[in-house]
């Protein structure tokens, strides 16, 4: 099998698909394995071309097809319904006498079950040792991207939903299976599955951190209050830092007490990256959080590349100065709507500060205050003592006490926070790459604070409800797997298909079932697939996996 690049005559279009050569009446004929997209452009093609060949390494190594089913009603009728053909005999049933016994997602477990296994995930807890544990780990991180939850909840989903019937105490014993040595192979699966995506070594890895807090007050050598991004600041908590790639794929976490200043979290992920096999000048990118002097020293005596936010507004009063003359600055698009201008400034020999204009941007900011200006007459309005108003930092900046003691918004302070609307800077030792390049490297942030949303809201990675060090740390690990299953599925419907969220897939997906019914009289058992739609027939089929609608006799 290989990779072809087929393109049609009078068509822009350029197909990649896995192809096979086969021999038929002396000749060599080929034939098309998997279809992977279609690409309109290089970069496409590119991505594309990686894509198949990590779906064509993949498939050279898979010696069987794994069924997920613990249960023996549900394996019997999975089984079943990947052998039943639609030209099968018609079957014969007294509709009246049948009974639903049982009705179970199967989407789920078919394609993210199959992206589990690709990412080597079902050999964290070696099955030849520990079977059930194994499967059980399985069991849960499915019913994680499925319905998020705590695992007490996880447990009774897996029972209604999937007819997988899991004791709460033997989920908690395999978590104790997930110690330091199974959170590193996670991580290094992760980082070689992402890593075989991309035809060159990993030059670019975006960084940042969250805070999770827990249902509890408690504080601890993990567990501790401290600046919460969830405003949670009366809760204890941790710190979480994670690792992404280009496109979102997840390769490393660290988790760090929860009082730690992220800033300071910079060395042990140099250390990690590091660590990290196959990857040569890798590009550190982070927001404003992680630019103090003593970062940017560290990152300098490692020979490390950065790019990172700049607080403008800190910078001294000549810069500030220039920054705000934006007629000044380089004009890179013609269009009014979409204006983005650019300014360079060399800090010293190694260090470049570039600051871009962006129209759109700008329309933003001025909304988003206006707004916020528009909420605080209200309250001052309304509230018979707003001094208190003053203390609060989301609105201190616009208010002002005058002479009588009386608090009002300060029109001086709108008039300057206006100067900076549009404006954005980072600063970079990248000095001999073009400021639009370092931009864009800049932009790819959102990937992480996209994985950091979907892990949040999606996946609902907080509250934790566990309280011992060694659960805490589980609980991460399989919310990271979760994450890295539904990040690497995204990717290749996005380059494959369209960009959808994590939850129009799950969802989709959900909603692929199989209804098990028992005739009262015979005994007999028949499965009745749900119907595929647009979106989750093209899923399948990204991911190679048949799909019948046709009921059947389980035998």
């Amino acid at each position: 099998m290989f990779v072809r690049v087929k393109t049609t005559k009078n068509s822009p279009k350029k197909y990649v698909q896995i192809v096979a050569s086969l021999r038929e009446d002396n000749k060599v004929k080929q034939r098309i394995v998997r279809h992977i997209g279609y690409a309109l452009d290089d970069d496409e093609l590119t991505r594309l071309k990686d894509l198949a060949t990590y779906i064509l390494e993949k498939m050279k190594s898979e010696t069987h097809p794994s069924l997920f089913a613990p249960e023996q009603l549900a394996r019997m009728a999975i089984e079943s319904r990947t052998k039943a053909k639609p030209n099968n005999a018609p079957l014969r049933v007294d509709l009246e006498k049948l009974r639903e016994q049982s009705r179970i997602i199967v989407g789920i477990h078919d394609i993210y079950g199959s992206i589990y296994d690709e990412l080597g995930f079902n050999k964290i807890i070696p099955p030849e040792r520990k079977v059930k544990s194994a499967r059980i780990l399985k069991d849960i991180v499915m019913a994680r991207i499925a319905n998020p939850s705590s695992k007490r909840k996880n447990v009774a989903d897996l029972v209604r939903d999937f007819g997988i019937k899991i004791d709460l105490s033997a989920v908690y014993r395999m978590m104790d299976h997930l110690q330091q040595p199974q959170e590193q192979d996670i991580q290094q699966k992760a980082f070689h599955a992402a890593k075989q995506l991309f035809p060159e070594p990993i030059r670019v890895l975006f960084y940042d951190c969250t805070t999770l807090y827990f249902e509890s007050v408690v504080e601890d050598t993990l567990k501790s209050k401290g600046y919460s991004k969830d405003m949670k600041f009366n809760q204890s908590q941790v710190l979480l830092a994670l690792m992404v790639t280009p496109g979102g794929l997840p390769v490393g976490y660290r988790l760090y007490k929860g009082n730690s200043f992220e800033g300071n979290t910079l060395k042990d992920a140099m250390e990690h990256m590091a660590s990290l096999d196959d990857v040569q000048e890798v590009v550190f990118v982070a927001d404003s959080a992680m630019l103090s002097k003593e970062n940017i020293d560290l990152l300098k005596k490692h020979n490390q590349k950065y790019i990172v936010g700049a607080r403008i507004k800190n910078l001294n009063s000549q810069l500030k100065k220039e920054i705000i003359q934006t007629d000044t600055y380089q004009q890179t698009s013609t269009e009014e709507e979409s204006l983005v201008k650019i300014k360079t400034w060399q800090l010293d020999q190694d260090t470049s500060l570039i600051v871009s204009y962006s129209a759109k941007r700008a329309r933003k900011d001025a909304f988003d205050r206006q707004q916020a200006i528009d909420r605080l007459e209200k309250k001052l309005n309304r509230s018979k003592d707003p001094i208190h108003l003053v203390s609060n930092y989301g609105y201190k900046k616009f208010l002002k006490s005058n002479a009588k003691g009386k608090v009002e918004v300060d029109t001086k302070k709108i008039a300057e926070a206006e100067k900076w609307d549009g404006l954005h800077g980072v600063i970079t030792n990248k000095t001999a790459t073009r400021p639009q390049e370092i931009l864009s490297h800049y932009k790819g942030l959102w990937e992480v604070e996209e994985t950091f949303r979907i892990s949040k809201h999606d996946m609902k990675i907080r509250p934790i409800y566990h309280w011992t060090e060694r659960r805490i740390h589980a609980h991460i690990a399989l919310c990271f797997m979760a994450l890295t299953c539904i990040r690497h599925l995204s990717y290749r419907v996005g380059l494959q298909y369209k960009k959808l969220s994590p939850e129009v897939i799950r969802n989709e997906l959900s909603h692929q079932q199989l209804s098990i019914l028992k005739h009262k009289e015979t005994g007999k058992t028949y499965g009745i697939p749900s119907r595929k739609t647009t979106i989750s027939g093209k899923v399948y089929q990204i991911m190679a996996k048949s799909h019948s609608d046709v009921p059947f006799a389980i035998k």
